[in-house]
């Protein structure tokens, strides 16, 4: 979130804090920090028990098995390398050809850029819009974008694992919008009233449910997707409520998620039923993106406050190592390349863009860009479908 609307959801927030501390019933529960014990790991759903319509899960172990290094699909082989960088202040996409690291296009849309989502079905790339209610469709094969197509608030956007819906994350008005994904007529919304700042998401491996951060209420909205419909809240055992929950990852096995806390600097560890929290991780000052490396094994954390990246166990949560950025920087958003071997980030208090090796977390480059760069898009990405934000791919 960033500039005026920011400024308006804190004071929101800020008056609303006493009541939010003093009412904590209504489906929201609240779990003790103290809880370390370890998370379950679940049992493979059947066929059946998985959202109709969404592709099987192949791997119970692994359910980013079908988007390991170079598994392209017809239509990802079909674009462009290319990186897409939204930014927030100066309001357009600047497009970077990640061979010669070279800003190929830059294109002014206007408003407020904040994230490059592609499709579910990968065939288009789409930035996001929050102040002009808007998301302008990219061309993945030729890089240049088509005409905006209304939408209301999309701060963030997902799709439903099975294809049929698009998720606008309508943050300023605490609700999700849902719309056809081809025609983008308006099918219905779900106002969640006690998720201010609602954010990011990740779904369960039967489809079936979806997890959205709450980053000026310091908890989680835990969502029915077929139903559409709010199941419960969870408060994080600290609740931060200035800049709280970020972004969310579920776990390569499914049995936990794991939230990044910006305020807390680190992560909460969600069981995989997304019903209360277990742990805490620590990592660093400003915790705020998570990816996964192309083989599932590894979390990369974005520290965006001290210019780090923590890079975990994907299944235990374990510390591995942390990267610092040369001369410091403000990580923030991206993926990683569809081979694996790079990271890609925006700075985005910086007008920079990181470019790291996975292999040991040195910098390859640094590219110089607009202000404010935030969602940044590596395309194309592996996997059979897209689940949207940057590149959630299965």
């Amino acid at each position: 979130m960033t500039g005026g609307r920011r400024r308006l959801a804190l004071a929101a927030v800020a008056g609303a804090a006493a009541l939010l501390a003093a009412c904590s019933g209504g489906g929201t529960s609240s779990v003790p920090a103290t809880d370390a014990s370890p998370a379950p790991r679940p049992s493979p759903a059947a066929a059946g028990d998985a959202l109709p319509g969404m592709p099987p899960v192949t791997d119970p172990h692994d359910v980013y098995a079908d988007a390991g290094a170079n598994m392209l699909s017809d239509a990802a082989k079909a674009a462009k390398p290319l990186v897409y960088v939204p930014h927030t202040k100066s309001g357009e996409v600047r497009v970077i050809d990640p061979t010669t690291f070279a800003v190929v296009g830059t294109y002014r849309l206007g408003g407020e850029l904040q994230h490059v989502v592609p499709s579910w079905d990968m065939r288009t790339l789409y930035a996001t819009d929050d102040i002009l209610n808007k998301v302008v469709p990219f061309d993945p094969v030729t890089g240049e974008p088509g005409p905006a197509i209304p939408v209301q608030d999309p701060y963030n956007m997902y799709f439903t694992p099975d294809g049929s819906t698009a998720i606008s994350v309508a943050e300023a008005q605490k609700r999700l919008v849902f719309y056809d994904p081809h025609t983008w007529a308006q099918q219905g919304d779900l106002p969640i009233p006690d998720c201010a700042g609602i954010d990011h998401a990740d779904f369960t491996p039967d489809g079936r449910t979806a997890v959205f951060t709450c980053e000026f209420a310091g908890r989680v909205a835990v969502v029915d997707v077929a139903n559409r419909t709010l199941l419960r809240t969870i408060d994080m055992p600290t609740r931060n409520t200035h800049m709280g929950p970020q972004d969310i990852k579920l776990a390569p096995d499914g049995s936990v998620f794991y939230v990044a806390d910006h305020d807390q600097n680190g992560l909460w560890v969600l069981d995989g039923a997304a019903t209360r929290v277990l742990r805490e991780i620590p990592t660093g000052h400003g915790a705020h993106g998570l990816y996964l490396s192309r083989d599932a094994t590894r979390l990369f954390v974005t520290n965006r406050h001290e210019g780090s990246i923590s890079v975990l166990d994907a299944y235990t949560g374990a510390l591995i190592t942390t990267w610092h950025i040369p001369g410091g920087g403000s990580p923030d958003m991206g993926n990683v390349t569809a081979d694996g071997s790079q990271l890609w980030l925006s700075g985005r208090y910086d007008r920079e863009v990181y470019v790291l090796s996975t292999t040991d977390g040195s910098l390859i480059r640094k590219i110089d860009v607009g202000n404010g760069p935030h969602g940044l898009c590596v395309w194309p990405q592996p996997g059979r479908y897209s689940l949207g934000h940057t590149g959630i791919t299965r």
